[in-house]
C-alpha cells in the first residue's frame, strides 16, 4: 500500500474527530450536521458539507455500526494516497469535496421524487390534509381504500431519516482509481482472486445499484437505509470530473 498522504491523513483525522464527537455529544451532534431533506425542520445550509465526515453511531450497541467509518476510511486510504500522489493536495481535495456533494445532490433528488410520490397518493386517497401529521407519526386515520405501503413508507424515511457518511465521496475516488489505473488488480475481501479496478468498480456501482432497489446493501450498517443514490451521485460526479479533465488541460497538471 501506498504511504499516507498528508490530505487524505488530515481527511482521516476530521472524520475520526466527527465521529469521536458525535458518539460523545449523541442526538444533537447527529442532528446538527447529518443531512435532512430541504423541507425538514432539521435542515441547515450547512448539512451537505457535514454530513460527508459524519458516520453510523454505535451508542446503539450494535458492534456492527462501526464498520460505517471502518470501510470509508480503509478505502479513503487505499484509494485516496495514490490518487493525491498524482493529482497533488488541492486538487485532489476539491474532487473529494466535489464528489460527496454530488453524492448529497442526487440523494436529495431521489428524495424529492419519493416524496412527492408520496404525496400524490394521498391526494389521491383524499387524504392530503393528514400528510403533516403523518411525516410527524407516521399513522393515517379514516383510508378510505388501500394504501400503497411502500410508497407512503419512502416518503416518510425520505422526509424524516438523515443521510450521512463519507460513501458517497469514497465512490467518486473509486471512480477515478478505476479511470486513472484500471489494470491495478485489487485483492477484495470474500473473492478468491483480483479483479482489475476497471471491472471491480463498475460492478459494485451497479450491484449496490440493484440492492438499493432491493432494500439491501453490500457492506455498511444493516439491509435497509442505505444512501444507495448517494454511492450512485458519487461515482457518477467522480466519473463526469474525470472524463471532464481528460479533454482538457488538468489531466497531467497538479494544483499545487
Amino acid at each position: 500500500m501506498m504511504r499516507m498522504t498528508e490530505t487524505v491523513k488530515q481527511l482521516l483525522i476530521i472524520n475520526i474527530i466527527f465521529f469521536i464527537g458525535s458518539n460523545i455529544v449523541g442526538d444533537l451532534a447527529y442532528q446538527l450536521f447529518s443531512e435532512y431533506y430541504p423541507a425538514n425542520p432539521h435542515f441547515r445550509f450547512w448539512q451537505p458539507l457535514t454530513a460527508m465526515f459524519m458516520h453510523a453511531p454505535i451508542y446503539n450497541s450494535n458492534p456492527i455500526m462501526i464498520t460505517h467509518i471502518l470501510f470509508n476510511m480503509f478505502a479513503l486510504v487505499s484509494f485516496g494516497s495514490p490518487l493525491e500522489h498524482y493529482w497533488g493536495g488541492k486538487r485532489f481535495l476539491f474532487f473529494y469535496i466535489t464528489c460527496g456533494l454530488g453524492a448529497a445532490a442526487l440523494h436529495t433528488l431521489f428524495g424529492y421524487y419519493q416524496f412527492h410520490l408520496g404525496v400524490e397518493h394521498l391526494q389521491q386517497l383524499g387524504l392530503q390534509d393528514q400528510t403533516s401529521s403523518f411525516l410527524n407519526t407516521a399513522k393515517l386515520s379514516n383510508v378510505p381504500g388501500t394504501i400503497d405501503s411502500e410508497v407512503l413508507g419512502n416518503m416518510y424515511d425520505a422526509y424524516n431519516a438523515p443521510s450521512l457518511g463519507a460513501s458517497g465521496a469514497i465512490y467518486g475516488l473509486l471512480t477515478a482509481f478505476a479511470f486513472m489505473f484500471p489494470l491495478v488488480e485489487l485483492q477484495i475481501m470474500f473473492i478468491p482472486f483480483p479483479v482489475k479496478a476497471k471491472y471491480f468498480v463498475p460492478g459494485l456501482i451497479a450491484v449496490d445499484l440493484f440492492l438499493g432497489f432491493k432494500g439491501n446493501s453490500i457492506f455498511g450498517v444493516g439491509g435497509t437505509g442505505i444512501a444507495h443514490f448517494a454511492h450512485v451521485g458519487g461515482a457518477l460526479t467522480g466519473f463526469l470530473m474525470m472524463w471532464y479533465w481528460k479533454r482538457k488541460m488538468f489531466k497531467h497538471n497538479r494544483w499545487n
